[in-house]
């Protein structure tokens, strides 16, 4: 129950990476298959269900199979556990765990302990940095921040940094949207 890999698969977003890996329009796919340029926005917006014969169509203007158009779809799950492995004795080694499973808008990790701390970070979209436990130091735009426990970060897309733990037992969690993300600034008003 609540399984994951049980709930059914939304095309969509796989559609949607197909055809901009291909650099396609969505006006190119619709005359390669046939199928009109609303009802394609609506399979990539997951609004509409493409009918097998429609996937398929879909696939062959993308050069592709509706099989691997399938294997590449997220899971249309509004609700996902991911859960702590309990089995893991804990281990004074710094380590990463993801706490999203799969292909979605939003990207989140759990930092155990320390890392390299000179490896530089940039993202191109925006991201929280949340201190679970301990405390962290982080360097954006030529200054640093000391947070301790409860204390967060937001860091716009494109911001380089860096980040080390200043207590062993540090647990940083880190929320992203995700890179396949085309993120849209607000316009300034005229």
């Amino acid at each position: 129950m609540g399984d994951h890999k049980e709930q059914p698969l939304r095309v969509g977003a796989a559609v949607r990476r197909r055809r901009r890996a291909l650099e396609l329009t969505l006006a190119v796919v619709a005359e390669r298959s046939g199928l009109s340029v609303p009802f394609l926005s609506q399979i990539e917006n997951d609004r509409a269900r493409p009918s097998t014969s429609s996937l398929e169509k879909v696939a062959d203007a993308l050069r592709t199979t509706a099989v691997e158009l399938l294997a590449a779809a997220d899971p249309a799950c509004s609700v996902d556990v991911v859960r702590a492995d309990a089995t893991e004795p804990p281990s004074p080694r710094p380590r990463t765990r993801s706490l999203v499973r799969g292909h979605h808008q939003m990207h989140a990790s759990e930092f155990i302990g320390d890392h390299d701390a000179g490896r530089e970070f940039q993202y191109r979209n925006d991201q929280l940095m949340y201190v679970a436990d301990g405390a962290v130091e982080i360097e954006a735009e030529g200054r640093a921040y000391r947070l301790g426990r409860g204390d967060t970060l937001y860091l716009t897309g494109g911001v380089r940094h860096r980040w080390r733990a200043t207590e062993s037992d540090t647990r940083l969690i880190v929320v992203a949207v995700a890179e396949h993300i085309e993120a849209v600034r607000d316009r300034p008003r005229r």
